[in-house]
């Protein structure tokens, strides 16, 4: 039975599986951190996403499905990802580091298409089969063997994802402080980071606290992770121990406070709020799942009965 939005936001296990989830994206991260880049923010994650769609969409045979900058620039408007400046300067950039690469010129002389590296969308694969552990470990189910099994489906799976995630209000539009980490810089590697240093039994609590001992060392491992604007994280000295602020009164521009001795009565749950954008992402995976693995038994069957017929 397939997970939906609410199964994935109650589940008891959900900060458990965040926490291996954040864990397992960081070892990507920080194995490819050009490619970590790539989603430093949300709105270059959903640029991301919707160029992958493109260039999954593509029919060999039609020169005007080719993955190409007006095609591009033309599904961020139409989405209100970002501005037509922006999506430039990400096309520019990601040609610049090889994560996409230009094409021969086509039979429209005036086109230049480009397609995704192979190096990248091995990258990407790497995303997809964290996010299938994560789901299996939810309910004991076998999306990821399925995926090991047939990973050519990655071509029809993520442009319904992408369909999903740019469609979906609680992923696009997070509530509370979630909201501050998806405009900051590195803001996803910098959540993951907080994500994976937090006991899942102290989910619970009002105010939680994490592994970060020094917004120094955290600003270092964020530079070092992904590029520069990292050293924006850096924001306070001194405090021993850093916890996830809640709505109210958050500290610089990542939500962490110091803990000031004898105070602990300021509203906390950072992490209760992932309620509000993870677990949308996830079943927005889960439900592009279901149709993918539904048209693959729909065309398994209709394979079956053709060779049964030739046989016959």
């Amino acid at each position: 039975m397939a997970l939906n939005l609410e199964d994935i936001a109650g589940h008891p296990a959900l900060h458990r599986a965040v926490r291996a989830q954040s864990l397992a994206l960081l070892q990507i991260y920080e194995a490819t951190p050009r490619l970590a880049s790539v989603f430093a923010t949300q709105q270059r994650w959903l640029m991301a996403h919707v160029g992958l769609a493109l260039h999954f969409r593509r029919d060999p045979h039609d020169h005007r499905t080719e993955l190409t900058v007006t095609r591009f620039m033309e599904a961020i408007r139409r989405n209100s990802v970002a501005s037509r400046n922006t999506a430039d300067a990400f096309i520019k950039e990601m040609l610049h580091y090889h994560i996409i690469e230009y094409l021969p010129k086509t039979e429209d002389g005036r086109a230049h298409p480009f397609q995704v590296t192979a190096g990248t969308l091995k990258a990407f694969a790497g995303w997809v089969v964290t996010h299938l552990r994560t789901l299996d470990s939810l309910d004991g189910g076998s999306r990821l063997a399925m995926f090991l099994e047939r990973p050519d489906m990655i071509a029809k799976l993520q442009p319904l994802v992408a369909d999903g995630l740019l469609s979906s209000s609680p992923v696009r539009e997070p509530k509370q402080t979630f909201s501050l980490f998806i405009w900051l810089n590195n803001g996803g590697i910098v959540m993951d980071r907080l994500m994976s240093g937090i006991d899942p039994d102290h989910a619970g609590l009002d105010r939680i606290p994490t592994s970060v001992v020094s917004t120094a060392e955290f600003a270092d491992w964020a530079q070092t992770v992904a590029n520069p604007s990292g050293a924006q994280i850096a924001r306070c000295r001194g405090a021993r121990q850093y916890w996830l602020a809640g709505p109210a009164r958050p500290f610089g521009h990542v939500g962490v406070e110091p803990v000031l001795p004898g105070v602990h009565d300021g509203p906390g749950g950072q992490a209760r709020h992932c309620r509000d954008c993870l677990p949308g992402l996830l079943s927005t995976l889960e439900g592009r799942l279901k149709v993918v693995f539904r048209n693959r038994r729909i065309a398994s069957s209709g394979s079956l009965k053709t060779a049964g017929r030739r046989r016959g």
